[in-house]
Formats: C-alpha cells, sequence, structure tokens
C-alpha cells in the first residue's frame, strides 16, 4: 500500500477545505465569492488564497465582471494539482473516468459489463477492472486524491456497506482501500446524481428538489433545505419500492407490486421483448437483443410502441410521484439518470398524472425539468463524493492509510 501525500498536502486539503470546495464547484470565484461561500473576512479569506496559490492548489485566473468600481480578480484551482478516481455503477455496468480539479474528464470513460448480480461476492473482481483503468488512464496513480464510488442498492456511507451488493465480511469501503491503496467512499447512486445536480446542474439555485434517477429501477435523491437528505442511517430515498400495483409481481426487494415492477427500465425491457415476440410492429425486432439503450435509442426516433412503452412507463412514475409531491412539496421535480436522455417524452405522461392525483394547489409552483447533465450525472456525482469529504474526513483516512503502511513495512 502507498502512501500517496505529503503531510504537507494533507494539511493543506483540511486547513483550506472550504475553500477548495468553493472553486471546485464554482471553477471560477472571486475573493468575495468564497468569502461567503467559507463564512471569513474578505481580508482573511485573500490571506488564505493567497496561501493557497503559494502552494500550488490555486491560480489567479482574470478579472471578473463589475456592475461599478474595480473589477475583482479571479481565482480557480489548479487542474492538475490533484486528480479524483470517478466510478458509477448500475446493476449492470460500470463506468469509471478520471476527473480534475476543475470538475473536467481527462480520461476516456471506460465502461465494462459488471453485473451486481453475477458478482455479488466478487469485490476482488472490481479492484482487478479498477486498477486495470488506473493503469490505462495514464494518469499517475500517487497523483489520485481518492476515489468516489456510487452504486444501487442500500448503501451506508458511514459504515461503508452495501447491504444489497458486494457483501463481505469485512465493509466494502475497507475492501476497495486495500485493493486501490486510496480512500475511497461510496454512496447510493441517487444520491449521488441529486449532489451532482446541487452542486452543477439545475438544481444549484432550489432548496427543497426531488431528484428522480430513471434508470434500471427508479432512484430519488432528496435536497431537503439545501442539503442532500439521506434519512437517519443513509437509506432514504427508496422510491422504487411504492407498492403501488396489484399485480403479483415479484419485485427484487423481495416484496410484490412495488413500482419498479411496472416503471422501471427493467420492466420496460421485459415488455418490449413480449411485445415484438407477439408480433409487434417496431423497428425494436431490427435488433439481435432489445435492452434499454435500444428502446430509448427508437423512442428519441419516433418509433411508436418505443414512445408508448416510456409513456405508459413515465405516467406510472408521476402516479408515484403525486404521493411524494402530497408528502414534500417539492419546488422542483429532476428527472435524471440514464433514461432522462429520451427527454420531454417522460414529461406530457408525468405531467397527466399529477393533473389526475395530486391537489392541484400543491403542484402550482413545482417545476418539472429536465436533467442537463443527463448520463453523465453519476459520474459528476461519484467525484463530487471525495471533493464533499475534503476535510478531516480525507485526512483521517489518509493518516489511516499511512500508518497501515509504516505497519507493513514495519513487518
Amino acid at each position: 500500500m502507498e502512501v500517496q501525500m505529503m503531510n504537507g498536502d494533507i494539511a493543506v486539503l483540511t486547513a483550506h477545505s472550504e475553500i477548495i470546495k468553493c472553486l471546485y464547484y464554482n471553477k471560477v470565484a472571486s475573493n468575495a465569492d468564497v468569502s461567503t461561500f467559507v463564512g471569513k473576512s474578505i481580508p482573511n479569506t485573500l490571506k488564505l488564497l493567497n496561501e493557497l496559490i503559494e502552494d500550488g492548489y490555486v491560480m489567479e485566473k482574470g478579472l471578473g465582471i463589475s456592475s461599478g468600481g474595480r473589477k475583482p480578480l479571479n481565482y480557480s484551482l489548479v487542474a492538475d494539482k490533484w486528480y479524483i478516481l470517478s466510478i458509477a455503477m448500475d446493476r449492470f455496468a460500470t463506468q469509471m473516468v478520471i476527473v480534475d480539479l476543475n470538475n473536467n474528464f481527462v480520461s476516456d470513460i471506460q465502461s465494462l459489463k459488471f453485473d451486481m448480480y453475477q458478482h455479488q461476492n466478487e469485490v476482488d473482481v472490481l479492484i482487478g477492472h479498477i486498477n486495470n483503468f488506473l493503469k490505462q488512464s495514464g494518469i499517475p496513480q500517487t497523483k489520485v486524491l481518492g476515489a468516489g464510488i456510487s452504486m444501487p442498492g442500500f448503501v451506508n456511507t458511514e459504515k461503508g456497506i452495501n447491504y444489497s451488493y458486494l457483501q463481505s465480511a469485512d465493509p466494502l469501503v475497507e475492501l476497495l482501500e486495500k485493493g486501490l491503496s486510496m480512500p475511497v467512499f461510496i454512496d447510493n447512486d441517487s444520491t449521488t446524481i441529486a449532489l451532482a445536480e446541487q452542486k452543477f446542474g439545475i438544481a444549484a439555485a432550489k432548496k427543497n428538489v426531488m431528484v428522480i434517477n430513471l434508470g434500471w429501477g427508479i432512484g430519488l435523491g432528496m435536497i431537503l433545505n439545501g442539503s442532500i437528505f439521506r434519512g437517519d442511517n443513509g437509506l432514504a430515498g427508496e422510491f422504487s419500492h411504492i407498492p403501488l400495483f396489484k399485480n403479483g409481481k415479484l419485485c427484487t426487494c423481495g416484496k410484490h407490486g412495488c413500482l419498479e415492477t411496472e416503471a422501471s427500465l427493467i420492466a420496460v425491457t421485459a415488455k418490449a421483448k413480449k411485445g415484438v415476440e407477439e408480433g409487434q410492429v417496431s423497428s425494436l425486432s431490427s435488433y439481435d437483443a432489445i435492452d434499454a439503450d435500444a428502446i430509448i435509442n427508437e423512442a428519441v426516433k419516433g418509433d411508436v410502441f418505443s414512445v408508448k412503452l416510456i409513456s405508459e412507463a413515465a405516467y406510472l412514475v408521476g402516479q408515484g410521484l403525486s404521493i411524494l409531491i402530497h408528502l414534500m412539496n417539492p419546488a422542483a421535480i429532476i428527472l435524471s439518470g440514464k433514461g432522462s436522455t429520451v427527454g420531454r417524452l417522460w414529461l406530457a405522461p408525468i405531467q397527466q398524472a399529477i393533473n389526475e392525483h395530486c391537489i392541484p394547489r400543491l403542484t402550482e409552483h413545482t417545476e418539472f425539468l429536465i436533467s442537463d447533465l443527463n448520463a453523465r450525472a453519476q459520474l459528476i456525482g461519484s467525484a463530487a463524493l471525495v471533493v464533499e469529504n475534503f476535510g478531516k474526513p480525507l485526512e483521517s483516512k489518509l493518516n489511516k492509510m499511512e500508518a497501515l503502511n509504516l505497519a507493513e513495512l514495519q513487518v
């Protein structure tokens, strides 16, 4: 196990973590902007920014816009000072990319098949894939601050455990950190997507937002009073498993009639295959294997059957959302994730269901929006997981890994 950072770097990331977060999330900011974000005086903030310039973390970025008087000097992070490994997992595939300190993807996105059902207990297989990707990326591993990994399932971020997948005797995070030789932070995929929408997407200026992750399941990430809401032990947001139907269909959670059994991309794909087998006229019949990507692609092109499948699923999602709206009264509902690439095909059926099932006064100020991050949202959020933990959490992991490394050397 390698120790990646000198003590001085750890100290900088800890002492100036809020400033670094501010610049990461905004890319470019003035002294006044940073001062407001970190809650320190402008002179004190300027002093800290100058210290970060000396340490090689921050650079001057030209003059900003002024409404009158002297134009403010802008600052940004030195993009290649450190890198972050971002990993986005769904039930059947995994995406990986390297991100710099300006939230730019600096490697190609690598996608690989990793069925979380088939590899339920094979964390070492995942670690092998990740290490191969790191080698191929050309980025020295000693320049990678840590890994943010988002995944489906019941994820306890504090204990570093996924109760649904990749189970083992030791906490998942500990196994990943040992295998990757870097700090690792994990979270639920839908919560991570909500984080991306809050920091970089259309939820940035809103305090109460529900972010719907339209994927193999139908996830929910919640922003309440300007903060990501995870519930008492991190398991909030299981929108897929609201029992809406008496259809007798067994859900992956072990219960019957969940929203997921009718409206998830898994359910939509099953309906598409059945329809084509029964002679339904559709461009989907030209595919050797019908999957969610095929349905999405053909729906965008206007295939009537594909559009019908998406519309039916969207109406059912809207029916589920009507329950959440009565409970939460959000300012906005954002459709994000894999399925949101279909875009506005979702909106009309969802709105129809809301009109039928919601009290109008509760929805008159609720916006329904399509993410502009789309399929990249989960990777962006996974990188942000690491940034959110700049400061004591990252310092604690780095110090722990350093202690373990010294113990190994002594042995």
